[in-house]
């Protein structure tokens, strides 16, 4: 069996990866206008400030939009298909793609209520997954 992928972690997202490491969730919030946004841009979307700084939010959320894998696109995730990938809105309003745990993909709902649990993937790198509230 083939070991699953490891995000790089760019200089951009290295606050966030850390947060997770200590089970923290953290998005950007432009200091300008207080919008918050994920993944981190070096714009607001919003103001177009160029200011930002990393902010803790509740991990907790709805499940947006997802998607059930079938096919084994890489090999290290075969023993897990079908498995689905979410798009969770946060309760702060944040988009974000992530892994939903401890539930059948047949379960899924859209508007489903999702909280963060952390997954050590790595010495180095603990990813935010989902599970449901």
């Amino acid at each position: 069996m083939s070991a699953k992928p490891v995000p790089a972690i760019e200089p951009a997202m290295a606050p966030f990866f850390a947060a997770a490491r200590e089970r923290r969730l953290v998005v950007q919030r432009c200091t300008a206008c207080g919008a918050l946004r994920f993944p981190a841009r070096e714009i607001c979307s919003e103001c177009l400030a160029t200011a930002a700084e990393w902010v803790p939010v509740s991990g907790r959320g709805a499940v947006f939009s997802y998607n059930v894998m079938h096919q084994v696109y890489h090999p290290g995730f075969a023993a897990e298909v079908p498995y689905a990938v979410v798009l969770v809105r946060l309760a702060e309003g944040p988009k974000l793609i992530s892994s939903l745990v401890d539930c059948p993909p047949g379960e899924i709902t859209i508007g489903m209520p999702v909280e963060v649990v952390f997954d050590d993937v790595s010495p180095d790198v603990t990813l935010p997954k989902f599970r449901p509230a």
